[in-house]
């Protein structure tokens, strides 16, 4: 049944086994940290590269990789977070006993619309595109201005880059121009030529990063291209658990040759726009937002208001008219989306 559908007290009762899921969940493991406890040394820094039911992946600083239980009392933690955690002196799990502050995260709307976090601590996110379908500047847009008020910086890939003709050429070269003007740098690549792959390789060292797009646009095959055999590696682990889950499903975060890391997960997919509203979409138009302080009016729409700073600075062609244009349609569709939600609460 899909949320749509689902009245406020289904979504209750939905919420309730959910959480008395996870209520069950916690208790069995603080008995297990309570079991071994006595078997573990003391606290060490760690990073988490895979999360899988109820355990996860920690990194250790020796770069060796160990599964562990969660501590009960600890909120929920993603790849790319860093912890504390303490190693079993046999052969048993460890136990994560503390969450480091992020710097950042990504989040997602869970089944129930709540956000939930996917991910942490990225260094920069890579907003994947391809030549066909010719792509839409919103469209990208709204990844742009997510990425932003998630604070993190993003950057743009052209991937299939074989694939550009005559045709479509036109369109790409001004989409990239516009992007590289207000600072996105654009790079093209092709995973199945291996065109730019090794200049992409070059600015994923020595950080976390992600990719993020629609589907069809090649993050798969750009995931393959930069490591080949990142399967083999992650299942390897995971298949000692017993779980018999398909761990490409997983998130996880990926050591890359270069010292930098790759976080892969299905939920990141999702990553979008969340009800925000027109000043904070505002904000995430970096060029754009500096000026809406400059318009003569207090509440100018930036539509037909005389002394609009953004609309004379369209007119003299220092900002784009598309993305101020991208900017307004945007708004208005998450201001629609807040409507329905009212009145789908009122209705509720």
């Amino acid at each position: 049944m899909g949320n749509d559908k689902l009245n406020r007290r289904q979504r209750w009762r939905l919420a309730k086994v959910e959480e008395e899921r996870d209520k069950r969940s916690r208790r069995q493991l603080a008995a297990q940290e309570a079991d071994v406890a006595s078997d573990l040394t003391d606290p060490c820094p760690g990073l988490i590269t895979a999360h899988h039911g109820g355990k996860v992946e920690v990194r250790g600083d020796d770069g060796r990789h160990h599964r562990c239980h969660l501590r009960a009392s600890l909120d929920p933690v993603v790849v790319g977070d860093h912890v504390s955690w303490r190693a079993a002196r046999n052969a048993g799990d460890g136990v994560v006993v503390e969450l480091s502050a992020r710097t950042n995260v990504i989040r997602r709307p869970d089944r129930y619309g709540k956000l939930k976090p996917v991910a942490a601590n990225l260094d920069q996110l890579f907003i994947v595109f391809a030549p066909l379908p010719i792509p839409s500047s919103e469209f990208l847009d709204r990844y742009l201005v997510a990425a932003e008020l998630s604070g993190v910086p993003p950057r743009l890939i052209l991937n299939k880059a074989d694939l550009i003709d005559d045709r479509t050429r036109v369109r790409l070269d001004e989409l990239c121009a516009m992007y590289r003007h207000i600072g996105y740098p654009v790079l093209e690549v092709s995973a199945t030529e291996g065109t730019g792959i090794e200049r992409l390789t070059e600015r994923l060292a020595g950080g976390t990063s992600a990719l993020v797009g629609p589907s069809g646009v090649g993050k798969s095959s750009l995931m393959n291209a930069l490591l080949p055999d990142a399967g083999a590696k992650t299942g390897a682990l995971w298949a000692q658990s017993g779980t018999g889950r398909n761990t490409t499903r997983a998130s996880r975060l990926l050591g890359l040759p270069n010292e930098g890391d790759l976080i892969d997960s299905p939920g990141i997919g999702e990553f979008g726009l969340w009800n925000v509203d027109r000043e904070d979409l505002l904000r995430g138009y970096i060029e754009l937002q500096p000026l809406a302080g400059q318009c003569r009016f207090r509440n100018c729409s930036h539509r037909h208001e005389p002394g609009c700073a953004l609309l004379e600075a369209v007119n003299r062609g220092a900002i784009s008219r598309e993305r101020l244009a991208n900017f307004e349609r945007i708004a208005a569709a998450q201001g629609e989306m807040g409507r329905k939600g009212r009145w789908q609460r009122a209705e509720d």
